[in-house]
């Protein structure tokens, strides 16, 4: 391990303060283990925060503030790139994310094309959930970002205030890819948001039966 550690202290000294790192980015520098045992006492040392399994962080430290750790979507941002797969918010957290609701998430939950997994970033869960193809062909962000989210909402509850910040979002969305997703979206979530594009915005909106 002598010998990993002085290449690994090395490396980092060409990271920035708030780099996010992986187990993986020191292969090559040495034994899986000793790279562990290595990363481990870096952590003990100050010189690293470990954020999640196998997950390091260059620790970042603002005169004010003290430490600035990134945010779980931040980390989940990061694996997606690293491992080159999409991720896409769903359920409550898509809810969240448009403003249609309040509710803290205390689960991010994302669907992936990738390995599904659950991570464990300080008291926050991240789910990487298998999804189908179809569900990843969804183009617009903000179209694809409603049709997710609605899988959360039960239709046949009317909330104006809901639906007039949902057709605000959607008509900010691409036509051509707000048709796009529609065409993809679940049966009862077209109509859905057909019927609301069409109802004018100072117009109560009426619920849709299953």
């Amino acid at each position: 391990m002598e010998k990993v550690a002085p290449h690994i202290v090395s490396l980092l000294t060409r990271r920035k303060a708030g780099d996010i790192l992986f187990i993986s980015d020191f292969r090559g520098e040495g034994a899986e283990t000793a790279i562990r045992k290595a990363l481990s006492r870096l952590v003990k040392s100050g010189k690293l925060h470990r954020l999640a399994q196998g997950i390091y962080y260059v620790p970042k430290i603002d005169p004010v503030l003290g430490e600035l750790l990134p945010s779980a979507e931040q980390v989940a941002q990061k694996v997606a790139d690293k491992e080159k797969v999409h991720i896409y918010p769903t359920g409550v957290y898509a809810l969240n994310r448009l403003g249609l609701s309040t509710q803290v998430p205390t689960k991010l939950v994302y669907l992936t094309d990738g390995v599904p997994r659950l991570l464990t970033i300080g008291k926050m869960k991240v789910r990487f959930k298998s999804t189908t193809p179809k569900k990843l062909a969804l183009k617009g962000p903000i179209s694809r970002l409603a049709i997710l989210a609605l899988d959360e909402i039960d239709f046949r509850q009317p909330d104006p205030e809901r639906d007039q910040k949902l057709r605000s979002l959607l008509q900010q969305e691409d036509p051509k890819k707000l048709k796009h997703d529609l065409q993809l979206a679940p049966g009862r979530t077209h109509d859905y948001i057909v019927k609301l594009l069409k109802t004018p915005a100072n117009d109560g909106m009426v619920a849709t039966n299953d």
